[in-house]
């Protein structure tokens, strides 16, 4: 009887302790918008998606690089001052890349626009076969992205994702 008694209190013992522990209410990054003035892209989480993405179809990760990330963000940049979706709105990838001094040794590079969320643009890559081709690039092991918010633009948010790598073959 003391071991039924024992047992009870100690069952409600733990309930009370999971009681105690809040839900998370945060979103998760990649379902942030980037459609305000005030939001903040996660790199690192978005690397972290692509790089499941690229092991589900038997890759290699990517690693958030910083100078693909400045490049990335002047691509964004340049197409938002423009209000144009184009890849060579600034210069071509390998111009740019050669201009920076990046030195990539395999580059490609994914551009969209009108998409608030990561996971939205995710999806419109990974839905479009140039943009899922170049997310699954054998050989690419660094990361750049960038989302720039154009409020007074036709389609308000401007994406980039350079994918890369800089060993040697």
């Amino acid at each position: 009887m003391i071991r039924v008694v024992v047992a009870i209190l100690g069952f409600l013992l733990l309930g009370g302790c999971a009681g105690d522990i809040a839900p998370s209410t945060e979103q998760p990054t990649m379902y942030l918008s980037m459609a305000n003035g005030g939001a903040k892209l996660d790199p690192v989480a978005a690397a972290s998606m692509i790089s499941l993405y690229r092991q589900n179809n038997g890759l290699g990760t990517v690693v958030v690089d910083p100078a693909l990330m400045t490049l990335a963000e002047n691509q964004s940049t340049a197409m938002a001052k423009r209000n144009k979706l184009d890849h060579d709105v600034a210069a071509p990838l390998a111009k740019r890349l050669d201009t920076s001094g990046y030195p990539a040794t395999l580059a490609v590079e994914n551009v969209s626009a009108g998409y608030h969320t990561m996971a939205e643009a995710f999806s419109g890559w990974r839905d479009s076969p140039p943009h899922r081709a170049n997310m699954l690039k054998s050989g690419v092991t660094k990361l750049g992205i960038a989302a720039t918010y154009a409020p007074n633009t036709k389609y308000k948010v401007f994406w980039t994702m350079i994918l890369a790598s800089t060993e040697t073959k």
